[in-house]
């Protein structure tokens, strides 16, 4: 089983060949590829650690759509003041196919 453990904005990420990620919405078109250089974690031949990142390896993937997550509501509230606020948020992903991991 080969996979890679990346950084991703701020979230870190396992990562297969040919499986399908959601990472924060990237300002990329839809079949672009893209690459993912910050790597911390790769198991394969043999298992290498990054302090922090390693820099042989990278992990390659393809976007497949633009999505948006479930809606949230945000609500706060004060007891006895009156003070009531509603919010709602809905987060957007960037599905990305994980199409090969490269160790140098």
């Amino acid at each position: 089983m080969k996979y890679a453990i990346l950084r991703s904005g701020s979230r870190q990420l396992r990562a297969e060949e040919g499986e399908v990620l959601a990472v924060d919405r990237m300002q990329k078109q839809t079949g672009e590829e893209v690459e993912f250089s910050a790597v911390l974690y790769a198991d394969g031949e043999d298992i290498q650690v990054g302090k922090p990142v390693l820099d042989d390896v990278s992990v390659q993937g393809t976007v497949l759509e633009h999505v948006r997550g479930a809606k949230i509501r945000v609500f706060k509230y004060k007891r006895r003041k009156r003070y009531r606020r509603t919010q709602g948020h809905r987060q957007e992903y960037t599905r990305v196919r994980i199409d090969k991991i490269t160790t140098g």
